[in-house]
């Protein structure tokens, strides 16, 4: 365990050998963006927009039911509660964390450096008793012998190698299959932007919330005059405190405004489409990270659900077939699996909800219970809601009709009573005929 203090594989790096996270900061994420602020990973948070998109998707995942299923012999699945890896994805990842909070840690992470990774804690039998989260900027990954081989570096100095086969690992968007790549290093220029658009406006508004100017003399001012006169006229009107304050200039002396005005620069405008630009980046809905521009009553509700088939969908199968591959046994791979479900997200209004039970009622793939399950009610008593139905009229393909009689009368066709009667031989009245009787 890593937590346990500084294990017998310790090995110490050298700037001949220096970890990743050096040189992440030298040649990636840490270098200057040309709006002159250095972007990593971390002080990207910083950046409102970068903040709610990483918490849309962190959450999001971390919210959803992960449940371990075992395949039924002919087709389905049922859970497997008895599964050891049930509690731990399900309930609790480790003694210290729920399955929500360290499934909002790594998917925090991988918006982020692009990778999630965990320890996995094994017993004295191999099997999987614990996650523990480790950072990604202190990761360092290799192939070697196509295999990879992790090293961390320790908060307290010094680098311990780990196992691949105690290591969980989720990739995003990855350049050679290995090691995904940070979101935040190919998008640091607009994040860049943002912050400093942000910086702007805060020394802007700080600065009385109009730009620098000039103050002409018509005679020359000795150093003292000078620097009492720009300490003067700072403390009379810099800052939002002396905002709107009468200036009252002596001596012949003349204001000249040499900035530009925020509306002419566009300010607004720009902070805006860089909260766009950043939605785009993470592929999130603007509306999700607070920009309702376009947002309307009829089109929120299908980007809620592109949201979960065009983001969500993809991360989640990422982490599905991590679960499969770094988690279960190769003996169980045939048997056992793990899923999300997303039944939650993709539910609709009330009434869109209940035309779908309806169909799905009717057309006899949904039993009352399977729809009060949904609906997250408890089945109905003494297994009355386990009948399908199905519609009268609907017979499988390729079959014949078959009569069927009730009371002397063909079900098959209605307008016969018997095997021996015609429609023309029912007791009806003739067209001329009143009353029922014949001329």
């Amino acid at each position: 365990m890593l937590l346990g203090g500084l294990p017998k594989s310790f090995e110490q790096r050298n700037l001949a050998n220096p970890p990743q996270w050096v040189l992440d900061a030298v040649w990636g994420t840490g270098s200057t963006t040309k709006a002159g602020l250095k972007i990593t990973e971390l002080n990207a948070m910083q950046c409102s927009a970068v903040y709610a998109s990483v918490r849309v998707l962190a959450e999001t995942v971390a919210s959803l039911p992960l449940f371990v299923y075992k395949r039924q012999a002919t087709r389905g699945k049922e859970r497997a509660s008895n599964h050891p890896l049930y509690p731990i994805l399900h309930h609790r990842a480790n003694p210290l964390m729920t399955s929500f909070e360290f499934r909002e840690t790594l998917m925090g992470h991988l918006a982020l450096w692009g990778n999630a990774y965990a320890e996995i804690e094994r017993n004295n039998s191999g099997i999987p008793v614990a996650l523990w989260p480790l950072r990604p900027d202190r990761m360092r990954v290799e192939g070697k012998n196509q295999a990879l081989q992790y090293f961390y570096t320790l908060p307290q100095g010094g680098e311990v190698r780990i196992s691949s086969d105690n290591v969980f690992h989720v990739k995003g968007l990855s350049a050679n299959g290995f090691v995904g790549q940070s979101p935040i290093s190919f998008a640091r220029e607009s994040i860049g932007l943002s912050l400093a658009a942000e910086e702007f406006g805060s020394r802007f508004f700080s600065g009385d919330a109009t730009p620098g100017g000039v103050l002409e003399h018509p005679g020359r001012l000795s150093k003292e005059a000078k620097d009492y006169l720009s300490k003067s006229w700072q403390d009379q009107h810099q800052g939002l405190s002396q905002a709107h304050r009468l200036a009252i200039l002596e001596e012949g002396m003349k204001f000249q405004q040499i900035g530009i005005p925020g509306k002419d620069a566009q300010f607004l405008e720009t902070r805006k489409f860089q909260v766009n630009e950043i939605a785009r980046i993470f592929r999130i809905p603007p509306h999700m990270i607070g920009d309702l521009d376009r947002a309307t009553f009829s089109n929120v509700e299908q980007q809620a659900i592109d949201f979960v088939v065009h983001t969500i969908r993809p991360w989640l199968v990422r982490w599905e077939q991590a679960i499969l591959r770094d988690l279960f046994f190769s003996d169980e791979l045939d048997m056992f699996f793990a899923e999300f479900r997303v039944d939650g997200l993709l539910r609709g209004d009330t009434q869109s909800r209940f035309a779908s039970y309806a169909v799905g009622r009717q057309w006899g793939w949904l039993s009352a219970d399977d729809v009060r399950e949904l609906e997250n009610m408890n089945p109905l008593p003494s297994g009355k809601g386990t009948t399908y139905l199905i519609p009268m009229n609907m017979i499988p393909a390729g079959s014949a009709p078959v009569a069927q009689k009730a009371n002397g009368r063909d079900l098959t066709n209605p307008f016969i009573i018997s095997d021996h009667n015609s429609i023309d031989e029912i007791d009806s009245p003739e067209p001329n005929d009143r009353d029922g009787q014949r001329d």
